[in-house]
């Protein structure tokens, strides 16, 4: 796999089941631009979640291959922990990924456990706090903000590690459209700098406005894939992945 082919990702015949038995993956094979703002869409349950925690190793297909930069992800702890400074995800939920006593500490966490010194840390960490609005945040408890504060957070915690991809598992979900706007407008930011943005959404306004590239997935396999103008004009993948067009689409 070239290296130097203009992909942030890349993966191969990607498959995977759950314990179950349920088939969660299915010959997923694709390429993620690099510097590009990219958008899945698809029905809850089509797969979408899954793919991404493959995407830093996070989970370990049960068949294909991953790559980061061009560089297959492997699976020992030292690789991990390179891939992991790469690519950095963001999840649905912030709860499940915010565990410190205050906003600070928490995103000073990442940092410290790759070795950076307490100064390059404290700048790493003061320039994420700035990058997503918290800074007047920073000394209170995570779990007393709101849930709009929580998911700032939680992009701050990533941000810190200065990844070369970004990935947000829905979100704006379940916030108000002020609140949902101050996060696109940091993830705008971010790719701005240079950084992959990947996201997941049924939000299918934002994806049109918003995305460079779209993935279509639904039960597991990716339907389609294209620019907005593409996918949105393609009134059968529309129906296939039960979603909607665009209001400026239809205009």
């Amino acid at each position: 796999m070239n290296s130097d082919n203009g992909a942030a990702i890349e993966t191969e015949g990607l498959e995977f089941s759950y314990i179950d038995g349920t088939k969660a993956l299915a010959n997923v094979s694709i390429r993620i631009p690099a510097g590009k703002k990219v958008a899945f869409l698809g029905p809850n349950g089509a797969g979408k979640t899954t793919l991404f925690l493959h995407f830093n190793g996070l989970v370990k297909p049960d068949r294909g291959k991953v790559y980061v930069a061009g560089k297959e992800v492997r699976y020992d702890r030292a690789s991990l922990l390179e891939v992991r400074k790469k690519v950095g995800i963001v999840f649905q939920d912030p709860d499940t990924q915010l565990f410190s006593s205050s906003v600070k500490q928490e995103i000073s966490f990442g940092p410290l456990n790759l070795g950076l010194s307490r100064e390059a840390t404290e700048q790493r960490v003061r320039q994420a706090m700035e990058d997503t609005g918290i800074l007047d945040l920073q000394d209170k408890p995570t779990h007393f903000l709101s849930y709009g504060q929580k998911k700032r957070v939680a992009i701050a915690d990533i941000l810190a590690m200065q990844p070369q991809v970004l990935v947000c598992d829905e979100p704006t979900a379940w916030l108000d459209v002020k609140h949902s706007r101050q996060i696109m407008e940091i993830l705008d930011r971010c790719n701005a700098r240079g950084v992959t943005v990947i996201i997941s959404t049924h939000d299918v306004d934002m994806a049109y406005a918003w995305s460079d590239y779209i993935f279509v997935m639904k039960d597991g396999q990716v339907i389609s894939e294209g620019v907005p103008l593409e996918i949105f004009a393609d009134r059968e993948v529309l129906q296939e992945a039960e979603l909607d067009e665009p209001l400026l689409f239809k205009l």
